[in-house]
């Protein structure tokens, strides 16, 4: 995949360089320090798929470049990396991949790479012979770390934030029929009853009107006074990660590169940061459905062994959720196979201080047998 870095400052193209290097399916084809360079660059190079755009500039900005591309009907997808927060809004109401906040860290351009990469398969899978109308065209659905809806003719623009809310809530029950109450007792719960009828009924016109410009304006079916989601051969990513775990199995040395692959799946948690209310159960599970995995992903992984490996992916989960006693129990068995002493003995007692401070307990004693018996064998090994 080619892509294009678009930065005034002429350091972030050699830091964006040296960090998007580290993926062999990129290749930055140029850099440039204004839009009108990089617009006559794309002018001639359709083949450019990605661009890394920082928002504020000399000249026309990231968010005038980006909306030109959007009218002109170019297919390169755009990165807004900028210091300026404030501008999230903004951008996402343009057909953006992704909006990364300076300093980029190697996680973070990870999922918007690992986005890239999987919304490029999407597109380019192979159409049926009658594929002829947007609406027919394949559909991509995001919903991990982030949220949006595109397919070949571009990335649906949401009228407002409670459209998105409304097709992320049926997507969750896609083809099955949703009444009317339920939607204003878990969408718009706390609105005078009379208000909320209204609010529904303009905020599934706004989804529909949303969706038409991509051909899915009928998606949306009403029927007995309720609504049902209707996506013929979709694809979604949360749907995809769980398809590719089940695939998976139990993992070991032969399939541990295809279950990397699968993490990779999964670049942050449902919905992202929009985190909606009615969408806490699912959330939770799928985010516990991924930690099991990659739990015994490390597990496999320290077992080879792999240390390097597994102690990103460790540390991956323990950045999620410290009290994660599995986890942690992992990180002191890589400390060990490391010859570590002292950085076990901090994982433990760091461990120890969090539970006390947090929750005011104490470690489980089988986490406490673990590290003694852990220690035991250092000491052993050093005698």
């Amino acid at each position: 995949m080619k892509v294009i870095l678009i930065d005034d400052e002429p350091v972030m193209h050699l830091i964006m360089r040296k960090m998007l290097v580290k993926y062999p399916e990129l290749q930055v084809a140029g850099t440039f320090a204004d839009t009108h360079a990089a617009s006559s660059f794309l002018d001639s190079n359709s083949d450019v798929e990605l661009a890394f755009v920082d928002i504020s500039m000399p000249g026309d900005s990231g968010l005038t470049f980006a909306a030109k591309l959007d009218e002109a009907g170019c297919k390169t997808q755009i990165v807004f990396v900028t210091s300026h927060k404030d501008y999230a809004l903004e951008a996402f109401e343009l057909s953006v991949l992704d909006y990364l906040v300076k300093p980029v860290t190697q996680e973070r351009l990870e999922r918007t790479v690992n986005r890239a990469l999987e919304s490029r398969k999407t597109v380019q899978l192979p159409q049926p012979a009658d594929a002829a109308t947007p609406s027919s065209s394949r559909i991509s659905v995001a919903t991990l770390g982030d949220f949006f809806v595109r397919n070949e003719t571009g990335r649906v623009k949401w009228i407002s934030s409670k459209s998105a809310e409304l097709f992320a809530y049926l997507l969750l029950n896609r083809g099955k029929w949703i009444s009317r109450s339920r939607l204003i007792t878990d969408i718009f719960a706390g609105m005078a009853s009379m208000n909320a009828e209204k609010y529904l009924n303009t905020t599934v016109y706004q989804l529909r009107k949303s969706l038409e410009p991509i051909g899915l304006r009928e998606a949306i079916r009403s029927e007995n006074d309720g609504y049902a989601l209707e996506l013929e051969g979709a694809v979604i990513d949360y749907e995809e990660f769980e398809r590719q775990v089940d695939k998976l199995g139990s993992i070991h040395a032969d399939n541990v590169e295809e279950a990397l692959a699968v993490e990779r799946l999964y670049t942050g948690d449902l919905f992202g940061s929009k985190a909606y209310v009615w969408a806490i159960y699912e959330t939770d599970q799928l985010a516990e459905r991924y930690s099991v995995f990659v739990r015994d992903l490390a597990a496999t992984l320290l077992g080879m062994p792999h240390t390097a490996a597994a102690s990103k992916l460790l540390l991956k989960l323990h950045a999620r959720n410290p009290l994660d006693e599995p986890v942690v129990g992992l990180l002191m068995r890589m400390h060990a196979q490391e010859g570590e002493k002292k950085r076990l003995t901090a994982q433990y007692t760091d461990y120890v201080r969090l539970l006390k401070r947090e929750l005011g307990i104490r470690p489980p004693q089988e986490l406490l047998m673990q590290y003694d018996s852990l220690i035991r064998g250092l000491s052993d090994g050093i005698k």
